[in-house]
């Protein structure tokens, strides 16, 4: 009996999943340093979002300032781990 087009589609990507091998986490990075990169990450996100909605100039300059020392901070997290 023959197997219809998406559940082969299916079966043919469930096979070639199991026959890539296993992706192993990272253990070079250390844990403390990929913590604060999320945190740096997730702050300069936020950052973004107040900035696009911000209207009052002294507010966006602010805004502007924290958004380029979150990206120093990422830069140099980024230069340090490689």
């Amino acid at each position: 009996m023959a197997r219809g087009f998406e559940s082969k589609a299916v079966a043919d990507q469930q096979e070639s999943a199991q026959a890539r091998p296993a992706r192993r986490p990272d253990r070079t990075v250390d844990p403390t340093l990929a913590s604060r990169r999320q945190r740096l990450e997730l702050a300069r996100v936020d950052v973004e979002r107040r900035l696009a909605l911000a209207v009052a100039p002294a507010h966006r300059r602010m805004l502007e300032r924290a958004l380029r020392a979150l990206t120093n901070d990422l830069d140099s997290l980024g230069s340090a781990g490689h």
